[in-house]
């Protein structure tokens, strides 16, 4: 088994992972995993931009205010300030590495004039830089193509993160839990690889694939999440699972978001026909700001419309708009509909709630920094004390590129305090054989998908939960079983992380005795008049 040293190890290939290493590349030499493509992960998928206060008509307090809003108060309002007052400088950053942010039609230099700026749901301002309806595939070729050019940053495709190498992996065992990189399994050699570095970033990512229907992309398993929990760190409000309230509807195509940006450029939510109230709008009875409320809210209301109706679908609607401020705004949108025969300038969108975002996950303080020594995390992996309750719309990849840097620069000026790794054990594969019972695994991975969707979904109760615990005991116990006995594989790897996610998920909504952003449980309508995090210690 191979067992290679660097500098610093980061998992993850995304908006956070690439942000770190190219900070961290100045001076070290930097080892990048994906556990796919280089651009598998959900950066390539975001579709609406990145907020920031932008235009001399917002302010920090305003993008501030409406952060702690979204997210219910629970959010660290020393976390949110923080990160809101670096979104500007992260912006320049990323223009001047080459991503095309739409320019404004006014033109020029001058502070709020250099770049179109939209407005998403729970936003008082229009302050979302974007390119087109693509900003996370702007973002995620111009970060690609600086990593590459770099000589100090070596990118690895298709390594599944396994578990974080610690102390008690050391020839000499120890319990102090420091963090020395990775056991990762090499799909092109079929072993695992010990990585090693003086220091290791988490950019992972979130677990939307513990649904069974989520925008996220094939490898969002919450690896990083199950990984720092069993190294030992602390997870925090794990309940917390942000639904998209319009993903498109179509049997045949999976996972299509339709950006909030649709909404905040004036499409409304309407019953289809056919129904009471067919083709009218229902958001303006649920909330003041209709379909501009914050995605829990909208989500939530479109989930109370299907099930009132029996419906399988509301409908989406900006046909009212011109043709060309459509295709303008909209193009990839506009051309993959019409793919499907729908001509958005014509006809709404068939649209159904999907999980979208992690806001819950490791925790982390204002340097990247987990609860391990050696151990960094950044992105959707983390609960950083951003979004709290509720993620406001384009602040996932704003917190990639603030932490990403934050951590990179916490590891550059503490780089002499940051020991080299002590020879580490093997990987050790001599009490288990291939697997015969590759069905396990699949039928395993779509069990909890589809529990997690029925139980653990917009709207909870304590039955349903416990009914998701208890086939979550269930299952854990036959998975760490098969995982003792046979090889690691790709799907077992990940597999046994979503079962890990699954439990911290209904572990942590248990615990949550109140409605609170995300966490709409029926046994407990009300929000309790102080907003504490749901933190769990391994």
């Amino acid at each position: 088994m191979p067992t290679t040293p660097h500098d610093v190890i980061i998992i993850g290939s995304g908006a956070a992972g690439l942000t770190a290493a190219i900070n961290l590349a100045q001076d070290r030499k930097v080892l990048v995993l994906a556990k796919g493509a280089l651009d598998s992960g959900s950066t390539n998928w975001a579709q609406g931009g990145i907020a920031a206060v932008l235009d001399a008509g917002d302010s920090f307090e305003a993008h501030v205010d409406d952060t702690m809003v979204a997210g219910a108060g629970l959010n660290n309002r020393e976390t949110v300030e923080f990160v809101v007052s670096e979104a500007p400088a992260a912006i320049e950053r990323l223009a001047a590495l080459g991503v095309p942010f739409n320019p404004s039609e006014d033109g020029g230099d001058a502070f709020g004039k250099r770049w179109d700026l939209t407005r998403e749901g729970g936003h008082s301002h229009r302050r979302i830089v974007h390119v087109d309806d693509a900003t996370g595939h702007a973002v995620q070729v111009a970060l690609l193509k600086a990593a590459r050019a770099n000589p100090n940053i070596t990118l690895m495709e298709d390594m599944v993160a396994i578990d974080l190498i610690t102390s008690r992996h050391g020839e000499r065992y120890s319990g102090d839990g420091h963090v020395w990189g990775v056991y990762a399994f090499n799909k092109a050699t079929k072993r695992v690889d010990a990585l090693l570095g003086r220091a290791t970033i988490l950019c992972t990512g979130g677990a939307g694939r513990t649904y069974l229907f989520s925008t996220a992309p094939r490898g969002a398993t919450g690896d990083g999440i199950a990984m720092a929990w069993r190294a030992g760190c602390r997870v925090s409000n794990m309940e917390m699972n942000q639904f998209h309230p319009t993903c498109l509807y179509n049997l045949e195509v999976k996972n299509f978001l339709i950006t909030e940006a649709v909404r905040g450029e004036g499409g409304h939510l309407k019953l289809p026909p056919g129904v009471p109230g067919g083709g009218e709008r229902f958001m303006p009875r649920f909330d003041d700001r209709a379909e501009l409320a914050p995605r829990d809210i909208v989500a939530r209301a479109i989930d109370h419309e299907i099930k009132r109706l029996g419906l399988d679908y509301v409908h989406l609607d900006i046909s009212h708009k011109p043709p060309e401020f459509v295709k303008h705004h909209f193009p990839t949108i506009y051309a993959r509909l019409l793919d499907l025969d729908i001509d958005i300038t014509r006809e709404p969108i068939p649209v159904v709630p999907a999980q979208h975002y992690t806001c819950g996950g490791v925790i982390i303080d204002l340097d990247g920094r987990t609860d391990l020594p050696g151990l960094y995390a950044a992105g959707e992996v983390t609960e950083s004390g951003l979004h709290g309750a509720n993620r406001l719309a384009s602040n996932s990849l704003l917190e990639c590129f603030v932490f990403g840097e934050a951590a990179a620069r916490h590891i550059r000026a503490h780089w002499d305090e940051l020991p080299s790794p002590p020879p580490i054990r093997p990987w050790d594969e001599s009490r288990v054989t291939n697997s015969d019972e590759e069905v396990i695994v699949q039928h395993n991975w779509k069990e909890i998908r589809r529990f997690m969707w029925d139980y653990v979904g917009i709207v909870r109760t304590t039955k349903r939960l416990e009914r998701a615990q208890h086939r979550i005991d269930l299952l854990s116990r036959e998975v760490d079983d098969y995982y003792g006995n046979f090889r690691v594989t790709p799907d077992l790897i990940e597999l046994r992380n979503l079962l890990e996610v699954a439990r911290l998920v209904v572990r942590s909504a248990l615990h949550r005795k109140e409605s609170r952003g995300l966490h709409y449980t029926l046994d407990y309508p009300e929000t309790l008049p102080q907003a504490i995090d749901t933190v769990l210690a391994p």
